[in-house]
């Protein structure tokens, strides 16, 4: 794939055009699902179903995540995973709480369907709730295996971790896995006037301060990320 092919709806979560259904209603860039498939069947191998909680996201259902959290509808955690009192909090510094852990719309890595959030099936039972928190993934926790399994083998399918530790952006995600081949591609397109504008067409919650601050944002949570390992 060509940077010229990643137009700006695509970029920018309005186009689902090269996405395809995986499983339970999730969605995966079609460039992706190869090498999801094949690390999926590696890792059963093993005894670790690897399973998606996450795939492709609309720019809508960001932007309806974004507002839920800036209105106190969905929970804001700090870096401890401490719930947070979001209407204690305004301005930047709000935008900086609700961005640990979500993204903006319009700059969402799974508006590429290049990202995914996993979990281990074959960890838990079939009606267990998963809460994407480090502790899942931490020692003693259900999917401490697969995190370590991860950590050996994701880069062999072409995944890499691009939240492996926090660097004073989004908090450390360990259950985010990012496709490089297709990911890195859709960074260096994903510009900072392409952000700008998708936001000024497309209103979100706290607009105004989003736009007053957004080459800080895009800075520190956009273009911040860890380098995929050899």
């Amino acid at each position: 794939m060509q940077l010229t092919e990643l137009s700006p709806a695509l970029l920018t979560g309005q186009d689902a055009g090269p996405m395809q259904l995986v499983e339970h209603n999730q969605q995966l860039h079609q460039a992706v699902i190869p090498a999801y498939r094949q690390m999926q069947q590696a890792a059963a191998q093993q005894g670790i179903a690897i399973r998606l909680v996450s795939g492709w996201r609309s720019f809508e259902r960001q932007a309806a995540i974004w507002q839920a959290k800036c209105e106190g509808r969905r929970p804001v955690f700090d870096r401890w995973q401490r719930l947070l009192k979001i209407e204690h909090y305004q301005g930047l510094a709000k935008l900086e709480a609700i961005m640990l852990y979500s993204a903006l719309p319009g700059a969402s890595r799974h508006h590429w369907g290049s990202d995914l959030d996993i979990y281990d099936a074959a960890a838990v039972s079939n009606d267990y709730q998963v809460q994407l928190q480090q502790s899942e993934y931490s020692a003693g926790g259900p999917f401490y295996r697969l995190s370590q399994w991860l950590t050996q083998h994701a880069a062999q399918y072409g995944f890499f971790l691009p939240y492996r530790e926090f660097q004073g952006g989004v908090a450390a995600e360990p259950w985010h896995l990012s496709y490089q081949p297709l990911a890195a591609r859709c960074q260096q397109a994903l510009t900072l006037e392409q952000l700008r504008l998708v936001l000024q067409q497309h209103p979100i919650a706290e607009q105004q301060t989003v736009l007053a601050h957004l080459p800080e944002l895009y800075r520190r949570f956009i273009c911040n990320i860890c380098e995929a390992l050899p």
